[in-house]
């Protein structure tokens, strides 16, 4: 039996779990999940989707917590664009600040090549550098500003808890980038895990179709490859995250999955995942 799916509906927020809701913002392939968490008379939100969804993400958290709400801060399980391309518009709109792993603040900050070429995936070396490259230096520049952090983002010692959130576990796992993180909740075993794992295998040309058509079974899935900087700490951070036996766990991509199986699911995908041989391309 597979751990029972949390049906997610586009610009809908739907509680999976006590006080945490799950929003998925954006459209076809670039659509990722964001999440309201509640913590005593205050909230924080958890990633920030693609560029231009502040509106959206503004409009379902006074749905939720009524007119005017603002979190007490955004907390970032990494800065990829899907996943942080709202956050410098909602920390001005909201006045709040935005968190990252150490680990995480060169990506978070990025405006120069030859840190795209550090922490570059699999598609920022085929594609993103070759065609910087060819661009003129000014609008490179210009890139860089439109789209890093600069002067709005912060980090956070892990082993201090989370910001903001006293009852959740700050739980390293690097590899998709390197200081990616998930949250964790020991009390009732929620875990957020960004794109450390998935609900949808995005690994098959067929599995992403399927996602793209919103036809695909949800199963417990690995980051994708392509957009993955280390992929043998990616597995090792499985393997870590499969540890902590969740029982919802929610990702950057896909339905959550919740129920007493979905540990059981999480320890199987492990064992098989970091059993596997790297992929030659990476």
């Amino acid at each position: 039996m597979n751990g029972e799916p949390i049906k997610v509906s586009p610009d809908v927020c739907r509680e999976f779990a006590s006080g945490v809701y799950c929003l998925e913002a954006g459209k076809g392939f670039d659509r990722s999940n964001v999440y309201f968490v509640r913590s005593g008379s205050s909230w924080v939100l958890i990633d920030a989707a693609s560029p231009h969804f502040g509106g959206v993400i503004q409009r379902a958290a006074e749905t939720m917590f009524g007119a005017g709400a603002r979190p007490a801060s955004i907390l970032l399980t990494h800065d990829h664009p899907d996943h942080a391309g709202s956050a410098r518009e909602l920390a001005h709109l909201w006045r709040c600040p935005v968190y990252v792993h150490p680990d995480e603040l060169p990506i978070a900050t990025l405006d120069d090549m030859a840190t795209v070429d550090r922490y570059g995936n699999p598609i920022d070396h085929w594609i993103v550098l070759p065609l910087l490259r060819r661009m003129p230096h000014q609008r490179v520049e210009a890139m860089f500003a439109e789209s890093n952090l600069n002067g709005i983002v912060q980090t956070f010692d892990p082993r201090a808890g989370v910001p903001d959130l006293p009852d959740w576990k700050c739980i390293p796992a690097p590899g998709h980038t390197p200081g990616h993180v998930a949250f964790f909740r020991p009390s009732d075993r929620v875990l957020i895990a960004g794109d450390a794992l998935l609900t949808i295998d995005l690994n098959s040309v067929w599995g992403s179709l399927l996602w793209g058509l919103r036809l695909n079974r949800p199963k417990v899935s690995g980051p994708p490859w392509y957009s993955t900087w280390d992929w043998q700490a990616a597995k090792e951070s499985v393997s870590a995250l499969a540890q902590l036996e969740p029982r919802v766990l929610a990702t950057g991509h896909g339905v959550p999955l919740s129920g007493d199986t979905v540990a059981r699911e999480l320890r199987a995908f492990a064992d098989h995942f970091c059993r596997s041989v790297a992929r030659e391309h990476i």
